[in-house]
């Protein structure tokens, strides 16, 4: 056999094998790319309820509304909640005249009222000790009674006693409101404006509001039934983002982890993938759902799985069949806290 042939002939040969071991191998890397797995759209739900009891006013949207978060969708009836309200901002303000009173201390006028009593009350001693004397004079001259003399004698105490209390009194005056009466006044203060910020957030309280956007998928209550805070008024389906229930067999658990990227898909929405993220990975096994049960797949054990998915048009809607993808490659950076927005 020719050797200039044959030699050629083999190289082409092994050139031949290796390209098509490493077509093979990318094959195989090529569809083990992705883990594909089935579920279905779940989307949560809020039921929203006034945060007291009373009486509803108005309902501003019907079932099937879509709404924003932070929209004003009902209002209960809000007069005794306003007149609550006024009640307390009077008595802060009553509360805060008491104690601007003891702040500014004692008028100057009530001083000098206050020292001109202790003058008049001095002046009434000095004349009922004077009397006195005259009268124990008078008694060791045997010209009055002993009655008449102890009867000065208490006059005199009497007036002494005034001037001390009238003294005393003007002290008080110069010296102003105790430290403690201030402190009083204070936290009395506090305490009314407390009651005032009650009263203002139950008036706030009988308006409801949206706490996220969604669609009303059922209005409970009607306008003129009682709210309570137990009683929900509407039931809001929150669209964005949804989430998709799908199971992971036990031999694929290890190629997925909270926080990888995965994209949804859906039969009937051709050459549409919804991006999304790993959310939750049930920690125990199951037996594989009725729901997506076949012959084969009976005795399998599956970990539930919650795919994030933004859906800002509504197109995925709940219990839709879909298809989680998701790449093999490891996880995705951080997502925010929100990454659907409000």
């Amino acid at each position: 056999m020719n050797r200039k042939i044959v030699i050629p002939a083999a190289i082409g040969a092994i050139a031949a094998l290796t390209v098509g071991l490493w077509v093979f191998a990318g094959a195989r890397r090529g569809g083990a790319r992705a883990l594909r797995i089935y579920g279905n759209i779940d989307i949560r739900q809020v039921q929203l309820a006034f945060n007291d009891t009373g009486r509803i006013r108005r309902l501003d949207v019907q079932e099937g509304a879509a709404v924003h978060k932070g929209e004003l969708i009902a209002e209960m009836d809000s007069a005794r909640f306003a007149d609550a309200v006024q009640r307390a901002a009077g008595r802060v303000g009553q509360q805060k005249q008491i104690l601007a009173k003891l702040l500014a201390g004692t008028r100057p006028e009530a001083i000098a009222a206050a020292a001109a009593r202790v003058a008049g009350a001095r002046a009434d001693w000095r004349n009922a000790v004077l009397n006195e004397h005259r009268m124990a004079a008078l008694y060791r001259g045997h010209y009055v009674s002993r009655e008449i003399m102890d009867n000065a004698q208490r006059a005199a105490d009497a007036a002494a006693a005034t001037l001390e209390a009238a003294r005393q009194n003007w002290i008080l005056a110069v010296k102003g409101p105790r430290k403690e009466d201030i402190a009083e006044a204070r936290a009395a203060l506090e305490a009314d404006r407390a009651a005032l910020a009650l009263a203002r957030r139950e008036l706030a309280d009988t308006h409801l509001y949206a706490t996220a956007s969604g669609v009303v998928e059922d209005r409970i209550l009607e306008a003129g039934d009682m709210a309570t805070p137990a009683t929900p008024v509407f039931t809001i389906a929150l669209t964005n983002p949804v989430w998709a229930r799908a199971y992971v067999p036990e031999t694929d658990l290890s190629r997925v982890a909270p926080g990888m990227r995965a994209d949804i898909e859906n039969a009937d929405l051709p050459g549409r993938r919804f991006s999304g993220w790993i959310g939750y990975i049930s920690p125990t096994a199951e037996f594989t759902p009725k729901t997506v049960e076949t012959t084969e797949l009976r005795s399998q054990l599956v970990y539930s799985v919650r795919v994030y998915a933004c859906n800002p048009t509504g197109a995925l809607r709940l219990g839709m069949p879909v298809t989680v993808v998701i790449p093999r490659q490891g996880r995705s950076a951080a997502l925010p806290a929100h990454p659907c927005g409000s």
